[in-house]
């Protein structure tokens, strides 16, 4: 699937990306498909060659369009993708998840829950290793922090419990927001899920750090422990 596979566009490809650009313009993103969304963003890496086979080869590769804008530096490469290429792709992610941040900058997080729910799963839901995030609020349930505590299984996220609740102290934050990924793609919490949930409801209880919530995202979609009576 190398960049150098594909063939040389010629009057037909311009015309093609004429009419992308075209629908693109007047329709906005709903008007392209996954793959001609990709084909797009090839393009600008490599202007001068034909782009659509290798949109629909890498989407059908890598299952889904968030998966693959989520995939690391080191698996497209594994795909024979140019760092040129890959650069177009990652600025593709960065911008959208950039775009979803905006919706819940500045505003109560509980309000803004579906805005968070989305960027959370935009972030995090594709990436192949468990990642565990805290979201620190202040009293008025602003967001203090956003920040990524540690990454491997919840199995053995116990020893964490004191690095979290200290670093709510150190940010004077007075509540925070559990959220990490399954890489299975199933975001239904685990016994192990629920262990650490309750850990941390207790030690905050003690330094007045209330656990709002605990937050699974997967590629099939989100949970929340409280909406399903667990906190």
């Amino acid at each position: 699937m190398a960049d150098s596979a594909d063939v040389s566009a010629g009057p037909h490809s311009s015309g093609h990306r004429a009419r992308l650009r075209r629908r693109l313009f007047d329709g906005g993103g709903q008007a392209l498909l996954d793959h001609e969304l990709v084909e797009f963003l090839l393009t600008l890496a490599i202007p001068r060659r034909d782009t659509k086979v290798q949109a629909k080869s890498l989407i059908a590769r890598f299952g889904t369009i968030g998966a693959l804008l989520s995939a690391d530096a080191d698996a497209l490469r594994r795909e024979g993708l140019s760092d040129g290429v890959i650069g177009a792709l990652k600025i593709a992610e960065a911008t959208a998840l950039r775009l979803l941040e905006t919706r819940v900058e500045g505003r109560p997080i509980l309000s803004s829950w579906d805005a968070l729910g989305d960027y959370l799963q935009a972030a995090m839901a594709h990436s192949p290793v468990e990642e565990v995030r805290v979201l620190f609020l202040n009293a008025k349930n602003m967001l203090l922090a956003n920040e990524a505590m540690w990454r491997g299984s919840v199995d053995e996220a116990s020893v964490h419990v004191r690095e979290v609740i200290s670093r709510a102290i150190q940010l004077g934050a007075t509540a925070i927001i559990i959220v990490h990924n399954h890489p299975s793609g199933d975001p239904s919490p685990s016994s192990q899920d629920i262990r650490l949930t309750k850990d941390l409801i207790e030690a905050g209880r003690h330094m007045r750090v209330t656990v709002h919530d605990h937050v699974i995202v997967g590629s099939q979609g989100r949970s929340s422990m409280k909406a399903m009576g667990l906190i």
